[in-house]
């Protein structure tokens, strides 16, 4: 039965406050008829019925109107101090519930402002117009004790109820986040993998369309040089099956321990990647200036897309026959430079349309906390200039 009506009154708030008043009301009868010992036991006259009555009303309307009814119920508990009723729980019962629906519902200045006024005028009115059998410490310790128990645990109501909505709108800001974070890193990771893609489809085919225009070309006059450029154009179309075959098979693992399908592109093919361009009739020089040290994974395989994207824009658009890629190790960083001299039947810059080669090279070197260049040379010709962060050096001491 208790449970039942446990689960029954929260859901009718208004006869919930009707349990409560007559609760209070009753509570006025044992209450109002007790006395300090050695006195006889007190009476409940009409007038104090009246102003139990009356208080016990007025908590109905403590949650709309909260600092109303403690002005109502503290007016109340003050007649029945001048009634000379001692001010026990069972009087001042509506003032405490008063209290504490205000200490729940308002700020601690508000709640703790309405209990000092409660207390002064209760112990006021008690000093002027109360018992004059009750004692001195009861009557200045006994309001301040009933009308603090209410406000206190009002307030830590409070306090723990906003404690309980900021962790609820913690942990929804924290969902919110971690939805924000994995959309974003589809995002990125997409965008990776576009880049890849771009840069071996773009080289490969690039390379193989010129071999096979010059197989085409040479078919008639040079029959056994159009057979050595197919034979590398067959060479060129295998590795991109092979490259594209290790890119997309990182899409088809089923966790991070799987190794990748085939070796990842770095600066220790740059001889092959040099080579591979001369078929294509571009004559690629690479040079290495200060010490060569080990690249991390993620460095290497981006020093090695951005050359082969920028020779692959040399082959597209610049016209020439040549190309130089210059590596320059300092003390943090690898600076990379490709630069060409243009030529006279094309133009040395990339399309300006439809173009993501600069700004694939870009992005990669954006992801690899690095920086990129890319322009005319005032000399002619066109430029990609990088900086990529090298691995701090390892100083091995002797004990």
């Amino acid at each position: 039965m208790i449970h039942g009506l446990r689960r029954l009154l929260p859901r009718r708030p208004r006869a919930a406050d009707l349990v409560v008043a007559a609760a209070l009301f009753a509570c006025f009868f044992p209450g109002g008829r007790m006395a300090l010992p050695g006195y006889g036991p007190g009476t409940t006259s009409w007038p104090g019925v009246l102003v139990a009555g009356v208080s016990s009303l007025a908590v109905l309307w403590r949650h709309t109107l909260p600092r109303t009814t403690v002005a109502a119920t503290l007016g109340c508990a003050m007649a029945m101090a001048g009634l000379g009723h001692l001010l026990t729980v069972l009087v001042i019962g509506p003032l405490m519930v008063a209290l504490h629906t205000l200490a729940r519902l308002s700020d601690r200045t508000t709640a703790n402002l309405f209990t000092g006024a409660g207390i002064a005028l209760l112990v006021g009115t008690s000093l002027v117009a109360g018992s004059g059998g009750e004692p001195l410490v009861l009557k200045l310790l006994g309001p301040a004790f009933w009308l603090l128990l209410p406000t206190s645990l009002g307030t830590t109501t409070r306090l723990r109820a906003a404690h309980l909505e900021a962790v609820r709108a913690r942990a929804e800001h924290a969902e919110r986040t971690r939805e924000q974070e994995a959309r974003h890193r589809v995002t990125e990771e997409r965008m990776r993998i576009a880049r890849d893609l771009h840069d071996v489809v773009a080289h490969h085919l690039i390379l193989a369309n010129l071999q096979a225009g010059s197989v085409v070309r040479l078919l008639g006059t040079r029959p056994e040089e159009a057979e050595r450029i197919a034979g590398e154009l067959a060479g060129t179309t295998l590795s991109a099956v092979r490259e594209l075959k290790a890119t997309v098979g990182l899409l088809r693992q089923a966790d991070e321990s799987e190794t990748a399908s085939g070796p990842t592109p770095g600066l220790a093919q740059l001889a092959d990647l040099a080579a591979s361009f001369e078929a294509a009739g571009l004559s690629v020089t690479v040079t290495v200036e200060g010490n060569p040290r080990p690249l991390s994974p993620g460095t290497d395989l981006t020093a090695y897309r951005i050359v082969q994207e920028a020779l692959t824009n040399v082959t597209k658009h610049a016209g020439t026959g040549s190309a130089k890629v210059r590596l320059r190790y300092a003390h943090d960083r690898l600076g990379i430079t490709v630069t060409d001299h243009g030529g006279t039947t094309a133009p040395s810059s990339p399309a300006p349309t439809g173009g993501y080669g600069v700004i694939g090279m870009r992005e990669r070197a954006l992801s690899a906390c690095g920086r990129l260049l890319a322009g005319h040379r005032p000399q002619g010709g066109y430029e990609v200039a990088t900086e990529l962060p090298l691995p701090p050096r390892i100083q091995n001491s002797l004990a």
